[in-house]
């Protein structure tokens, strides 16, 4: 039966990513993996998941990288450096840096981030809708159909803790809201942020295709413990 595997914010964990690689090629011979967003910043090797998630997957094996607030914040740094940079910085971005051998960066000098990966960034869509399924980086506005949600709303917003979540027969799937205790089932939605570049715990949804609703299961990879 096919299977959709759905990956919460990496931030530049790429030991994480490699291991949750290697789990599903254990699982399946194939299948669709959504990357929820927040590859960059404060973990310490965002170059490489970047390249790693560029250089795209095995085959028989789909993959959708989607947007998350971090990779929107360094896409607009990009263009506006002298505006950017605090906010970029504070959340961060200093390990970005980093990452591609720059300790800090001028604004008034060419940005370190090669512009292959500039362009990657940029073109990130930012939800998946599949039959049973909408997976976004942080949220959905319920009471507005998915081709007039606002990105700020897709990118930044946190649902209250008691929101089972959902749009309308759509069970979400998202990141963005921190719990390390995670991931977090709710009737309609499931929030799979482990705080993962900190914990070094990274939990995985598996959804059946087939079915409507939640996960079928967890894939959890600890690389601290």
């Amino acid at each position: 039966m096919p299977f959709t595997f759905a990956i919460g914010d990496l931030h530049g964990r790429f030991d994480l990513l490699e291991a949750a690689l290697a789990a599903f090629a254990a699982r399946a011979d194939g299948g669709t993996i959504v990357f929820l967003g927040d590859y960059v910043d404060r973990g310490p090797q965002s170059r490489d998941v970047i390249e790693r998630l560029m250089a795209g997957p095995p085959p028989d094996w789909q993959w959708i990288c989607l947007m998350g607030n971090h990779e929107a914040m360094l896409v607009e740094l990009l263009k506006f450096p002298q505006v950017g940079m605090p906010r970029f910085i504070v959340n961060g971005g200093a390990a970005t840096l980093a990452s591609y051998g720059a300790a800090a960066w001028a604004p008034d000098a060419p940005p370190p981030i090669p512009a292959a990966h500039i362009a990657w960034l940029a073109a990130l869509p930012l939800m998946h809708v599949d039959l049973h399924r909408v997976y976004v980086h942080a949220a959905l506005d319920r009471w507005r159909p998915l081709h007039r949600q606002r990105e700020q709303t897709l990118l930044w917003d946190l649902y209250p803790d008691d929101d089972e979540g959902g749009h309308g027969d759509f069970h979400v799937v998202h990141g963005h809201q921190q719990v390390a205790a995670g991931p977090v089932l709710k009737k309609y939605r499931t929030n799979l942020d482990t705080f993962a570049w900190r914990t070094g715990r990274l939990v995985v949804g598996m959804f059946d295709d087939e079915l409507p609703g939640g996960p079928v299961e967890f894939i959890e990879v600890d690389r601290d413990s």
